[in-house]
């Protein structure tokens, strides 16, 4: 690599992010070195490193969750703008004259399938009547064509601005005589198992342009469930987890006046916030993979279970440390069986040192459902440079899928991770952990972007329940497909699941 020669403005901009010499360097390293491809054993599968959650299991746990004191918080990474659910309809109307040609002929041409069905179903879309009844939508009808007006109206800043709306704020569910947004549909949830002291807690990470959105919507929905009580905070993603990006020489990127370009380091990123919550019980999930009304008290059964599985490892776990502090004998026996049986490893303890080392780590039970060909990450064992063999979720990019073995473990993969996790964030003395020193820097992703028509290449950080929980303790439970009811396409707002029982 090039000698950089860093001006004095640089080091200026690399201040006033807070971003140290130290960041710099491991990142152009990244860079020039290349990020390796996880190293796959073998997809993690039931009875191979994913706990089958039995009737009777399941009730105790529930019963466990419930009879809990500990302090409980739902975290939902929201900060997403919903840009990319409408990328076919933003490509339609760059693409389409109505004036020339037809929709079905422009799908031919473009095999554009989805907005065909876009179209077709329209009138079912959470939307529909905020956009036909917008007076953008009917001023430029007769002269733009339904198409083309009803796009506009729904996307443009001129009139209902969805195009670059938050994610969680998009009419997402359409139930006859009400529709919700994912954000409002959090809200329902939490109530439901995110409580402490009767009332639910919640933190959503969101962009900074779009708080006082949030905050507005939030008065409303405290205003229509006024009984029920909710502590709800929000966060920001810190100037100091962007990444620099570089040209095709691994030389940083610059802006048209000289400036360095920062670009936010993706949800990994979002470890430092989850580092500053304060909560026994954190579940983590995903804006758009909301709750179906028909099946709220399955999934929030589940949501139950999975906590009182980790209340009851960390119970085991929280015991042994106390006894190895006192070093009795049988303890070090005991977290070599709690390793071995319950996070799946098979490291030789040593000594009550090592057995501490491994067994005081933050704990995450992660929900697993069948693969149904979404794309996305997956649960797999993974050898470490060590050769370690541990639990991990991991996602397309991170597999050298021009290696057969390693692609023919991924065809073998039974299970999808849907985010569905709950963390245990304190040690058995009740103190947080720093959540950073259990991160895998070396886990991140680089992908090509372009920038002012020069292509650039970006670095994203380990990703938040991959390399950023790659030191944790792991354990993979499977959960119902119910459970799972992400929004990633707009398209997907046509399912049965967002739509009223017929």
């Amino acid at each position: 690599m090039k000698d950089i020669s860093w001006s004095k403005e640089d080091f200026l901009q690399i201040e006033a992010k807070g971003i140290n010499e130290e960041q710099l360097e491991l990142q152009l390293k990244q860079f020039v070195e290349g990020i390796p491809y996880e190293n796959l054993i073998a997809p993690a599968s039931i009875d191979n490193g994913i706990v089958k959650l039995e009737k009777d299991q399941k009730k105790n746990w529930i019963e466990k969750f419930e009879n809990s004191f500990a302090k409980k918080l739902k975290f939902v990474p929201a900060s997403g703008a919903a840009t990319r659910m409408f990328k076919n309809l933003f490509f339609f109307l760059e693409q389409f004259d109505h004036d020339e040609e037809s929709l079905e002929d422009f799908v031919k041409r473009t095999d554009k399938k989805e907005l065909r069905k876009f179209f077709q179903q329209v009138k079912n879309l959470p939307f529909y009547e905020e956009v036909i009844n917008s007076q953008y939508f009917k001023n430029n009808l007769t002269l733009e064509g339904f198409e083309t007006a009803f796009l506009k109206a729904l996307l443009s800043e001129e009139s209902l601005g969805y195009g670059n709306y938050p994610k969680g704020l998009i009419p997402f569910h359409n139930y006859k005589d009400e529709i919700l947004t994912a954000f409002e549909m959090h809200f329902l949830e939490a109530v439901n198992y995110a409580k402490d002291k009767n009332v639910a807690q919640l933190h959503f990470t969101v962009s900074e342009k779009h708080i006082e959105k949030f905050k507005r919507t939030q008065s409303q929905i405290e205003e229509k469930y006024k009984d029920s009580s909710f502590v709800v905070d929000y966060s920001f993603q810190l100037a100091t987890t962007d990444t620099l990006a570089v040209d095709n020489d691994n030389q940083p990127f610059r802006e048209k006046n000289g400036e360095l370009l920062f670009r936010p380091g993706g949800h990994g990123a979002l470890i430092e916030n989850l580092n500053n919550v304060d909560a026994d019980i954190i579940f983590i999930k995903n804006i758009d993979n909301v709750c179906v009304h028909e099946f709220l008290n399955e999934i929030v059964d589940y949501k139950k279970a999975l906590g009182g599985s980790l209340l009851e490892i960390q119970e085991k776990v929280f015991e042994t440390l106390e006894n190895l502090d006192k070093e009795k004998p049988e303890a070090i026996n005991d977290a070599q069986k709690l390793l071995s049986h319950c996070f799946h490893q098979t490291a030789k303890i040593e000594d009550f040192t090592e057995a501490k080392a491994l067994l005081n780590k933050p704990i995450r039970v992660c929900g697993m459902v069948k693969n149904e060909g979404a794309p996305g990450g997956g649960p797999f064992w993974v050898n470490d440079i060590e050769g370690k063999a541990s639990l991990q979720i991991v996602e397309s990019a991170q597999i050298d899928m021009s290696k057969e073995d390693q692609k023919e473990i991924v065809s073998k993969s039974s299970h999808f991770n849907p985010v569905d996790l709950v963390c245990g964030v304190k040690n058995y003395k009740g103190e947080k952990f720093n959540l950073l020193d259990f991160v895998d820097p070396a886990k991140g992703f680089i992908s090509e972007k372009s920038k002012n028509g020069k292509t650039l290449k970006a670095l994203e950080l380990p990703g938040l329940w991959n390399g950023a929980m790659a030191n944790w303790n792991t354990i993979f439970i499977e959960v119902p497909l119910v459970t799972f009811n992400p929004v990633k396409s707009v398209v997907d707002l046509l399912k049965p699941s967002h739509q009223p029982n017929t």
